[in-house]
């Protein structure tokens, strides 16, 4: 078993429940897990000699590998498209649906290793996927490969829309698909690739689309496939204004209502989004422990709205962080995106529930710009991801025996000048969001000094750019 020394940092957050922060201190990996945390008074002269490789750490803060719950990666083909650059959620899709109709199966291979290089960079070692459009013989199967070519932990989620516009729905008639091959092309993927083992690299789920996009009876359908096969559901829920308003006209309830109905509520299901979610849905689905992947830069990009982050935490919904597509967002770094949690949960209470006593604007809850501090916006990126994809007890935090994913920063950078001298761990949060300089996925080096470790980026980066010009010509 390939062992890693990562020796003397200058400070390693454990995201524990005692929310312990060492200093000097080292971890040993081991086949795939954390092996040990080895305090800073403790000698490893020997050890060093011992091990297959050791990571002088004296100028990193390092943490757990960090958790992205919802990403559309193919889209980062379609970033920055101006014609949807102003757009609100309905007209963006209705731009860019004609222009996804031309994918193929290498623009998803391709697209997602560049989606998934630039998460692994941002120190993100586990990402979920919705992918949900599939012309051209596109399959998630290219998805998943593309997984396990560049190394991340990869929970895959078979998207599907299936009801176009001639139906009421909003995707075109010419993209949907058939509701019983949408099952059947499900089931494969869980039976082919879901591993539920302790540590697995790869899990599928099961995600249609959206409201908008598929019938009821599809919904109620998966659910029932996804419990039969011990699978995790996702789709997206109350992203904006048209979308609680398509609910209320379609279906005559609110999007918490819709999703009880329908099966799609419990410890088993995270939604996307939820920026509109009333109080009764919170209350819901704090009870049912249904999870919610919040996605700031998105939502502000969209101009979707201000999730109530604190108040949904307070309430007892467990959330995590999405980068969201990559053509809404424009990006993909979950360090910046914890830091934009952070800043927009300050914002937003700011703009909720303002009030002036004495000349001074006080908030509501009284806690002003402690409403999301830097290591509850860190926490959200770790623990919180690990618990929306149902996998708490293995990432998250850097525990012995929790799976060896871990994200190593410098403290020495010119965005940290001046900051990490005082708290490194506040600071990674709170600075301009750095890429990482490692990153250990299953006890591997995927980002070595600051480059990805396991593909070629220039080439990648240079047919992917090929690709993109080739599907946004194909759309005219």
């Amino acid at each position: 078993m390939t062992t890693l020394l990562i020796h003397r940092a200058r400070c390693i957050a454990l995201l524990d429940d005692a929310n312990t922060e060492l200093k000097d201190a080292s971890l040993l990996l081991k086949g795939g897990r954390i092996e040990c945390i080895i305090q800073a008074d403790e000698n490893i002269d020997e050890l060093q000699k011992q091990v297959d490789e050791v990571i002088d750490a004296r100028r990193h803060v390092v943490v757990p590998g960090l958790i992205n719950t919802h990403h559309h990666m193919v889209q980062s083909l379609t970033r920055a498209v101006p014609q949807v650059q102003n757009a609100e959620l309905f007209s963006w899709l209705k731009g860019l649906y004609p222009i996804w109709a031309g994918l193929t199966p290498e623009m998803v291979l391709v697209s997602n290793q560049v989606a998934m290089a630039e998460l692994l960079l941002s120190g993100c070692t586990t990402s979920s996927d919705h992918l949900y459009i599939y012309p051209n013989g596109v399959r998630l199967d290219d998805s998943i490969e593309a997984a396990h070519t560049i190394g991340m932990r990869f929970t895959a989620t078979r998207g599907s829309m299936s009801v176009g516009e001639s139906q009421g729905g909003l995707p075109p008639d010419r993209v949907v698909e058939k509701e019983a091959f949408i099952l059947k092309e499900t089931q494969r993927l869980i039976e082919t690739y879901h591993d539920a083992s302790y540590g697995a690299m790869t899990h599928v789920a099961v995600a249609p689309c959206s409201p908008f996009s598929v019938s009821q009876d599809l919904m109620r359908e998966s659910a029932k496939l996804a419990r039969a096969h011990k699978v995790r559901l996702h789709t997206h829920l109350a992203e904006n204004d048209h979308d609680i308003a398509y609910t209320k006209e379609k279906f005559n309830c609110t999007p918490a209502q819709y999703a009880e109905d329908l099966g799609w509520v419990g410890h088993d299901v995270w939604h996307a989004h939820c920026v509109k979610l009333d109080d009764e849905g919170a209350y819901l689905f704090a009870r049912t422990r249904t999870g919610i992947a919040h996605c700031p830069c998105s939502n502000m990009r969209l101009a979707s709205g201000i999730l109530p982050l604190r108040k949904m935490l307070d309430t007892g919904v467990p959330i995590g962080l999405g980068v969201d597509g990559s053509a809404s967002n424009d990006g993909a770094h979950l360090l910046n995106e914890a830091r934009q949690a952070m800043l927009l949960a300050r914002v937003g209470r700011a703009l909720d529930e303002p009030s002036v006593v004495g000349g001074h604007n006080v908030f509501g809850c009284d806690r002003g710009p402690s409403e999301m501090t830097p290591r509850d916006a860190l926490r959200l990126a770790t623990r919180g991801g690990a618990e929306v994809l149902g996998r708490a007890h293995e990432l998250g935090q850097i525990k012995p025996g929790y799976c060896a994913d871990i994200a190593m920063f410098r403290t020495d950078t010119l965005s940290m000048a001046g900051g990490a001298v005082h708290d490194p761990v506040g600071a990674l949060l709170l600075c301009a969001s750095d890429n990482a300089d490692y990153v250990v996925v299953n006890g591997r080096v995927v980002v070595r000094k600051g480059e990805i470790a396991t593909v070629d980026m220039g080439p990648l980066i240079e047919r992917h750019n090929q690709l993109a010009m080739q599907l946004a010509l194909g759309a005219h």
